[in-house]
């Protein structure tokens, strides 16, 4: 990356919204004049946003910040989950887990709404949890590294999400042994971790299903996982984490294409916004990102937002 782009992407990514122009002082000779922090928020509010992907209850905060946060940054709604992400996730902490998320909603019916979390150990909980939670409003599944997403046990749950026509949003990773392997930090990856190519394996099973490939900018090797996901037209990835590479978000659509790339922050919420501003798309390109995907996603189901 040449000094010129180090110093673009700096000033206007999460650090930059935070910081404006106490942010860099001194900018390369010939360089446009950067925005005040004053631009740059009004730029930010000037796109609709769904969060696709952001969490409640993983910390000691609780659904008031993610509200705060969402009417800072102008997001319309947020898809919020608290998936189990210790322990044997029985029955009873996915249970435990979407009443907290049910909560939470009923707090705030206005701009969040809750992803259910199961085990599909638990084929029969899984279920009736499935049917529980969507009967309560919930839309859409958040799921971890229990079970790998083309494991048989998912089969049955899948099956049930065509048939409510929902996304089922799956934590992802790369992993060692896959060329071009790049991590930013040491994640001590799971072994029932799912990769690129589960989702691919599981995609093509069922080409009727909607899968979303959890965020590319959370530190895996965002290259190589949109190679792969490239001919896997029912696989979704989102932006959301703390990564904010150069040119992530754009070889995404070039990869998938613009409709098949969500906005989500995974609780990176200026970083989140911030790539996505500073992204090298156009205006059509970056609402669809964030805002019209999703809510297209979402309509399938017979939920969207006006």
């Amino acid at each position: 990356m040449n000094r010129r782009n180090f110093v673009r992407n700096m000033a206007t990514s999460a650090s930059g919204i935070i910081l404006g122009s106490s942010l860099l002082q001194e900018t390369a000779a010939g360089m446009a004049p950067r925005p005040t922090p004053a631009d740059r928020m009004k730029e930010v509010f000037s796109y609709r946003k769904l969060d696709a992907h952001v969490h409640v209850g993983l910390t000691n905060d609780g659904p008031e910040l993610n509200v705060d946060y969402a009417e800072r940054l102008g997001i319309d709604r947020m898809f919020i989950s608290k998936p189990v992400t210790r322990g044997p996730a029985a029955p009873e902490d996915f249970r435990a887990a979407n009443d907290f998320i049910l909560k939470c909603m009923k707090r705030f019916p206005e701009r969040l709404t809750g992803m259910l979390t199961l085990n599909p150990t638990y084929k029969r909980e899984s279920l009736e949890e499935i049917k529980r939670c969507t009967g309560e409003g919930m839309w859409g599944v958040k799921v971890y590294y229990q079970v790998k997403i083309n494991d048989p046990l998912f089969y049955p749950i899948i099956e049930k999400l065509i048939d409510l026509k929902m996304i089922i949003l799956m934590h992802a990773e790369t992993t060692l042994g896959i060329a071009g392997y790049r991590m930013k930090y040491d994640q001590k990856i799971k072994p029932q971790s799912s990769i690129p190519e589960n989702f691919v394996d599981i995609a093509a099973r069922y080409p009727e299903a909607m899968f979303q490939f959890a965020h590319i900018g959370g530190g895996p090797d965002w290259e190589y996982a949109c190679k792969a996901l490239r001919n896997s037209p029912n696989v979704y990835v989102d932006v959301s984490g703390s990564n904010n590479e150069n040119n992530m978000v754009e070889f995404a659509v070039e990869c998938l294409g613009a409709d098949r790339v969500l906005y989500g922050s995974d609780n990176m919420y200026y970083q989140s916004v911030g790539k996505m501003i500073d992204a090298r798309l156009t205006e059509e390109q970056k609402r669809k990102i964030f805002f019209d995907n999703y809510n297209n996603i979402l309509k399938k189901g017979g939920y969207h937002v006006d």
